[in-house]
């Protein structure tokens, strides 16, 4: 695992952003943290270099994934992983192509961190030889409609035609990854 000299976090929860920077920094590494996208811009301005960055993907009305592009035009060889509690395939295909290396969902802690900013985005692992459960293709379906509807749990819930408390207890009770493995 290598760990990046200097770090850009992008994380607008206080807790979460504290503790992940305290334990990039126990790992050896420079943390630069900032809790929005204008604060991120700005501090990507001052910084003479950085190897890496984490990217929160939802940070209320901003979205990590518009960082990417301004920071590797800064910093062409700079890792980028986003990270975020709304995992989607969806999503993690538009981190990819705009550059991350890699996407994680939350919670993850500093060796997953430092694990997806090490491998090597072309070192894909082996597909799995069964198709996704169902539970796992309605997860990924309805993060999808909720991405594209911005988070909006209303507007999502009318698009999947389903009233918004049904899509409200359906994303409380998230499957765990247990429901996602074929039996």
């Amino acid at each position: 695992m290598t760990v990046p000299a200097s770090l850009l976090l992008l994380e607008d929860d206080d807790i979460l952003g504290r503790q992940t920077q305290r334990a990039l920094a126990r790992h050896g590494c420079q943390v630069h943290w900032a809790t929005d996208l204008g604060a991120a811009r700005r501090l990507l301005a001052t910084l003479p270099a950085l190897d890496a960055a984490v990217l929160d993907q939802n940070l209320g009305a901003d979205n990590g994934l518009d960082l990417i592009t301004p920071l590797l035009a800064r910093f062409p060889e700079c890792r980028v992983i986003v990270l975020t509690g709304y995992g989607s395939i969806a999503a993690a295909v538009a981190a990819t192509r705009r550059g991350a290396r890699n996407y994680l969902t939350k919670p993850a802690d500093a060796n997953d961190i430092l694990d997806a900013l090490s491998r090597d985005p072309g070192d894909l692992e082996a597909l799995p030889d069964a198709p996704p459960s169902l539970q796992r293709l309605e997860w990924e379906h309805i993060q999808r409609v909720l991405d594209a509807h911005q988070g909006n749990i209303s507007r999502a819930a009318d698009a999947l035609g389903i009233h918004r408390r049904t899509l409200q207890r359906r994303l409380k009770k998230r499957p765990s990854p247990k429901h996602f493995e074929r039996d």
